[in-house]
């Protein structure tokens, strides 16, 4: 019976076994990593415009959901509370961003641009998707 003493390894040969997974395990972490990153914010479904412009500046946001509650920057806020902060928006000359959702009723929308208006607030939007 003849035995080798020394084996040959063949070389340029690399195990793919542990490196898929590897590879592997790095995928299944940063996917279950990123799925529980959640942006916190109200829900509201925007109304689509085919006309509508991108406005980049830093604004003041009112937000008015399907049920007519008003958020003013992600904080609900009633109604009085909107009228002081409309006022000291329009005194330091703040643009105001407004988002409704699309089952908002249209009354509120109106009511709230007609106090930015008697407010005195001088740049006021109204945000769509395209």
């Amino acid at each position: 019976m003849k035995f080798k003493r020394q084996p040959k390894a063949e070389r340029g040969m690399i195990e793919m076994t542990p490196l898929i997974n590897v590879f592997f395990l790095l995928f299944i972490f940063f996917a279950f990593t990123s799925s529980f990153i959640f942006q916190p914010g109200i829900k509201v479904n925007l109304p689509k415009a085919v006309t509508s412009e991108v406005v980049q500046q830093d604004s003041a946001v009112i937000i008015i959901t399907k049920d007519d509650k008003i958020y003013l920057n992600d904080r609900e806020i009633s109604r009085d509370e909107l009228l002081s902060s409309l006022r000291l928006m329009a005194k330091n000359n703040v643009p105001l961003l407004i988002k409704a959702d699309t089952h908002a009723s249209l009354g509120r929308v109106v009511e709230i641009w007609d106090m930015c208006r008697n407010e005195g607030v001088s740049q006021a939007n109204i945000a769509t998707n395209r």
